[in-house]
């Protein structure tokens, strides 16, 4: 026995609608996924510095997500390497995270906070020095943005000198993102 027209028209239409559906489903978070990565900026610094026996290279990557015009927050990484010719060597490994605010399109606040672990190894008048620490950075800054640059200072509230790799709490910083 034949099943009626109706009843096939029905099952065909509930089967359409539920594919239909789910491709528009699929469709929305494929929407939300690009969407996402609209907002994200990759970025950071690379230094480097050398003289007649003296090296310094720094990678520090980062990446930030821009809530909007004036709010974004990231992570980063740091990777330092130092040496003197046969007075000074350290390493140096990092993360950190950062915050930034923008009142208006050329002034940039940030807010970062920093670990590293820092291994250096020196000689002083006491003899041969080799450490290893832990060591916190709480940064505030401002800086002049140009759009994917930004130029400015930040001061570091924890600042040690003893144990900071910076001779100053005040450092310069240059930040890209792309």
């Amino acid at each position: 026995m034949k099943k009626p027209f109706i009843t096939r028209f029905i099952k065909i239409t509930i089967i359409a609608f539920l594919v239909l559906n789910n491709l528009d489903v699929q469709a929305q978070v494929q929407k939300q996924k690009s969407e996402f990565w609209q907002h994200i900026q990759f970025g950071g610094g690379i230094g480097l510095s050398f003289g007649n026996g003296f090296f310094s290279g720094t990678l520090a990557p980062s990446g930030i997500y821009n809530f909007n015009e004036k709010f974004a927050a990231g992570v980063g990484l740091n990777m330092s390497y130092n040496t003197e010719k046969n007075i000074y060597e350290s390493y140096i490994l990092g993360t950190s995270i950062l915050g930034l605010f923008s009142p208006i399109p050329q002034l940039q606040l940030s807010a970062e906070f920093e670990q590293l672990y820092v291994n250096r190894e020196f000689e002083n008048w006491t003899g041969f020095l080799d450490e290893s620490y832990w060591y916190p950075g709480l940064y505030l800054g401002a800086g002049f943005n140009t759009g994917p640059v930004t130029m400015g200072v930040r001061f570091d509230v924890l600042y040690d000198q003893n144990r900071s790799i910076y001779g100053s709490a005040y450092n310069p910083f240059v930040r890209i993102y792309f």
